[in-house]
């Protein structure tokens, strides 16, 4: 075998463990013979549209460093959307690679941290110099370390969150919308209190505390409204589309107050699911105890 020292990066690897890389890429299915041709078209639309995601929140900052805070939201906003489609592009596609994951993980880290600790940090938390400034960190940190927890994750097996159709803490792009709740209000009322340099960093260090927290949040994944409910809710969409369109800001805000909202049904309805996994565990553990041989 080839020592490490004398491994050069350029070579295609033999097969066995260090071909097949990370653990989390052992099921990929990699054509033998096929290394050097370089990744397939449909590979790279996925990851462009990832690399589009992270452009875009990063020119987020650049409209911020100008007070040019409408573009700056609706680039971060544009990021998120981006950010929503390319997971799903790339299954569609039979696309998906660990490439793909970290790529998006970088990406979801710049667009959904640090950019908008630095948007709130230029829009109201350099009146705060220091405090400000700790917040904004706090909350880039803390969206870093979601993510890394994330791909730690990828592994392992016995997930209690995932298994139950639920996440664990707040997402980043959903943690970043929240972040700019403030200033989605002070946009469409102009209230100066919304502006105020404390009330921002106590805000966006309680959401930063929400992503990295172990607590069961609903994924919109898997939620399965009824029969009955399903036309009413396409209604819904289509309305909600319409108020982004004529009052963005105030529609984002009452976005933001609804999934609040729903974060304590969200922890109820996963508290039934351990009470209900905890009774089939006993129940299966007397049966078993009670089908024993007999002494």
């Amino acid at each position: 075998m080839t020592p490490i020292d004398d491994f050069d990066e350029d070579d295609v690897a033999d097969m066995g463990p260090r071909w097949l890389g990370p653990k989390a890429s052992e099921d990929e299915q990699t054509p033998v013979g096929k290394q050097g041709r370089g990744l397939a078209m449909r590979s790279v639309v996925p990851n462009a549209i990832t690399a589009a995601a992270l452009c875009s929140g990063l020119t987020g900052i650049r409209f911020a460093i100008v007070g040019d805070w409408e573009k700056a939201l609706f680039a971060i906003i544009l990021a998120g959307m981006l950010d929503g489609i390319d997971g799903r592009i790339a299954r569609l596609l039979k696309a998906q690679s660990r490439f793909g994951a970290e790529l998006d993980s970088l990406a979801d880290s710049l667009s959904f941290g640090m950019a908008p600790a630095l948007v709130l940090f230029l829009w109201a938390l350099q009146d705060l110099p220091r405090l400000g400034w700790f917040a904004a960190l706090l909350f880039a940190i803390c969206c870093a370390l979601r993510l890394a927890r994330f791909n730690a994750q990828i592994d392992v097996t016995e997930q209690p969150h995932k298994s139950a159709g639920f996440l664990t803490g707040v997402p980043a792009p959903i943690g970043a919308g929240l972040a700019f709740l403030p200033m989605y209000l002070w946009l469409a009322s102009g209230t100066p209190l919304f502006r105020e340099p404390l009330l921002v960093a106590i805000w966006i260090v309680a959401i930063a505390v929400l992503m990295i927290s172990n607590i069961a949040t609903l994924s919109w994944m898997s939620m399965r409204p009824r029969t009955d409910a399903r036309l009413p809710a396409i209604a819904l969409t289509g309305v909600l589309f319409a108020a982004l369109l004529t009052e963005p800001w105030w529609t984002l805000a009452l976005i933001c107050f609804v999934y609040l909202a729903l974060m304590p049904y969200g922890l109820i309805r996963y508290s039934r699911v351990k009470r209900q996994r905890a009774a089939a565990k006993q129940d299966g553990a007397q049966r078993s105890i009670a089908s024993g041989p007999a002494d």
